[in-house]
């Protein structure tokens, strides 16, 4: 099995954008969060959010269910670093965590707002094998 193998699903047709639905680009973020855009940026770098290029101008953006109040969802972080050394890139990790999933049931990231990350983690560390 390759490393694209086991990282396909039924809503990879579907357009990124599409299957997210809500987004939030980088400076509504930080006017949120009173914070300068690029520490917006720095939270992607470090892994505490995943974003990606969406639109016609093809801004940076992150899933709206990523976004708290006061910043980013606390249990993406270790899913993040999990999918990311199981070889995610940040498009497939959001995929990954807005795709449904029977077995949960439901998606992943629904699954983290709900307090479920160590079951989520679990899923994500076994992609990588």
């Amino acid at each position: 099995m390759t490393t694209t193998d086991h990282h396909k699903n039924p809503s990879s047709e579907q357009p990124l954008e599409d299957l997210v639905g809500e987004w939030v680009p980088f400076p509504d973020l930080a006017e949120r969060w009173d914070i300068p855009v690029t520490r917006v940026h720095n939270m992607v770098n470090d892994g505490r959010l995943l974003a990606s290029r969406i639109g016609e101008n093809a801004y940076r953006a992150v899933p709206a269910l990523f976004v708290q109040e006061d910043g980013p969802l606390e249990a993406l972080r270790g899913t993040v670093s999990v999918l990311k050394d199981a070889g995610f890139s940040e498009d497939q990790a959001i995929r990954w965590l807005f795709t449904a999933d029977d077995s949960l049931p439901g998606r992943p990231v629904d699954a983290l707002r709900e307090g479920r990350k160590t079951e989520i983690r679990r899923r994500a560390q076994a992609l990588a094998w």
